[in-house]
């Protein structure tokens, strides 16, 4: 059966200090709260990880800046993934950072044939530095680039197979771009390497009339259930994260939402299983 998780977040650091959880698998926890920290939030990512997987979810890597990355923000990093041992390690196909200046933003970037070799030629020293492959996940976007000549999926693709990385596979990002885009996700999903996705995320989005946005303020909808379903078909054995960053309910609230992934999830195989029996 797949392990469904759940983000790390401050608001139930108490729970988890005191209940065991029911439900959750795992967690992904933010690496940027935890680099350099001796207090509480070390003190409960080291609870938690002595009794499950954790995996490693940057927001600063910039992967896709010109200038190559931060080794004062890799030192960071590589010291915490000494620190916690994570399963998995991963950031986004983004860029924040201009020459001294961070944005505070995953912002998109072109699918061109200059960014491939930018993010591959980035994502070498980073790999190379931390001694490892990381995963990095296709992000929500509001604006696309007219010297873009790829779709998302094939440049995801070659970046992956330039560089050995691996890929978060968000599908409510997937389902948020093609809304506002215009193309079709289970294309996105039916296109990407499947042996390179590491890790899947669910959330929900807000839809702002003229467009979706990424808020993870709210419940996963059925549309994105249903492409989630898509992906598990094809990827049976990938780990499914559950985020929520915003109007954050209780740990108990969430694990509902997490049993629901996991009836999912096991329903998609199943109902797989039972196409290829046909099929044969």
């Amino acid at each position: 059966m797949i392990a469904v998780g759940l983000g790390l977040r401050r608001e139930h650091y108490p729970f988890l200090l005191e209940n065991r959880p029911r439900v959750a698998g795992w967690f992904e926890a933010i690496s940027e709260n935890y680099m350099d920290s001796e207090g509480r939030p070390m003190a409960v990512l080291e609870h938690v990880r002595r009794d499950f997987p954790v995996a490693l979810h940057g927001v600063s890597l910039s992967i896709g800046a010109v200038e190559p990355p931060s080794m004062l923000y890799l030192q960071r990093l590589r010291n915490l993934t000494q620190r916690i041992d994570p399963f998995l390690v991963s950031d986004h196909f983004s860029w924040g950072r201009a020459r001294a200046e961070y944005l505070h933003d995953l912002l998109p970037l072109p699918f061109c044939e200059e960014s491939i070799a930018c993010v591959s030629r980035n994502l070498d020293i980073v790999q190379e530095y931390l001694g490892r492959s990381i995963a990095l996940e296709n992000v929500s976007s509001y604006l696309t680039y007219t010297s873009s000549t790829l779709s998302e999926w094939e440049f995801i693709s070659e970046v992956v197979r330039r560089s050995g990385c691996r890929l978060l596979l968000d599908v409510n990002n997937i389902y948020v771009n093609a809304k506002n885009h215009g193309f079709s996700a289970k294309t996105f999903i039916e296109s990407i390497p499947n042996e390179s996705v590491a890790e899947i995320h669910i959330a929900g989005h807000s839809d702002r009339g003229t467009h979706l946005f990424d808020t993870h303020s709210t419940a996963v909808c059925d549309d994105v259930w249903n492409l989630l379903r898509c992906a598990v078909a094809r990827m049976p054995r990938v780990p499914v994260l559950l985020e929520r960053d915003e109007d954050i309910p209780s740990f108990p609230e969430l694990e509902q939402e997490l049993e629901r992934a996991q009836t999912e999830c096991r329903e998609a195989i199943e109902q797989d299983s039972i196409l290829e029996v046909t099929k044969t």
